[in-house]
């Protein structure tokens, strides 16, 4: 009876100890079940990391207001976050403003167009150096009579003077005034002596539109007016009437303000995003730019060369 008993206890030893090796083997097999693959936690590293990236903080930027009116900024901005972590703000001015916002301390980069005014503010020591980036060139737009459309600038400015016609002048020292004033002075010719001739004191879009009210004509860079003409409620009365001088190129450049006149400026974000929108990827983004919306790019890059 005893060894009966004895058997009977030793099988039922035997089965709980294989139910226990089971169970063992199960939450081992289960273990390795919810253990993510070496890729997975690659990918969830990587994303990690991104996120990182995504937050170095705020570059600020002076720049013209063609940049902004074009809505090239709008449109490069999340792409710079996205490759550099550097969330890029601006200040939309004339370059005259622009560039004392960077003799100032004021701002970390400047995106300007008077390739003169960015060398003096490298050569006064605000500036350290000069990169081009893109191009496009002005225009003079105006009512289609009585000037004859040509791609003779100076021809076209005489005529306003002599004529007295209505013109609109940005007068904000940005570089569009400054190129304006530049045709004045070369041609000897003092626009104040047409009654006609009045300066808005504001940005492109603005001029345009003043320009528009008083069935005048004005010098204004193209992309702002492919813009503002397409986008515009109302259709113009204004057309193109000069275009294709070669005096008429209008380029940019983008310069790092000198961080050793301000050492608290952030640098390292300038020179990143000098880099970035000098590099092939955002060339080639920057040239294709406008060509489904409006026809046509409203900016040629030309980083790289002399220009």
């Amino acid at each position: 009876m005893k060894k009966k008993v004895l058997a009977v206890m030793l099988v039922m030893a035997m089965g709980m100890g294989l139910v226990a090796c089971g169970g063992q083997k199960d939450e081992k097999k289960e273990d390795t079940k919810t253990e993510a693959p070496a890729e997975t936690k690659k990918d969830e590293a990587e994303d990690t990391k991104k996120d990182e990236v995504k937050d170095k903080g705020k570059l600020m930027m002076a720049t013209t207001t063609s940049t902004e009116d074009t809505g090239l900024l709008d449109y490069l901005k999340p792409l710079f976050k996205e490759d550099t972590g550097w969330d890029l703000e601006w200040n939309a001015v004339g370059t005259g403003e622009a560039l004392k916002m960077g003799e100032n301390g004021d701002v970390d980069v400047v995106l300007v167009h008077a390739k003169s005014s960015e060398e003096e503010f490298i050569g006064n020591g605000y500036g350290v150096e000069r990169f081009p980036v893109m191009y496009n060139d002005f225009v003079v737009i105006g009512p289609k009579e009585p000037i004859a459309k040509t791609d003779d600038i100076n021809a076209v400015f005489t005529q306003i003077i002599n004529d007295q016609l209505p013109f609109v002048s940005r007068g904000d020292d940005s570089g569009t005034d400054k190129k304006e004033k530049k045709i004045w002075t070369e041609l000897n010719l003092d626009p104040s002596a047409d009654p006609n001739y009045v300066e808005s004191g504001q940005g492109m879009g603005a001029t345009i539109t003043m320009a528009d009210e008083q069935k005048a004509y004005c010098l204004t860079d193209r992309g702002t007016w492919l813009k503002q003409s397409k986008d515009a409620t109302l259709k113009s009365e204004l057309d193109i009437v000069c275009e294709g001088d070669k005096n008429l190129l209008n380029q940019y450049g983008v310069i790092a303000v000198n961080p050793e006149k301000y050492p608290e400026l952030n640098n390292e974000g300038a020179n990143d995003f000098i880099e970035w929108i000098c590099s092939d990827k955002v060339q080639k983004l920057i040239g294709e730019y406008g060509i489904d919306e409006y026809g046509q790019a409203l900016f040629t890059p030309n980083a790289g060369t002399d220009s």
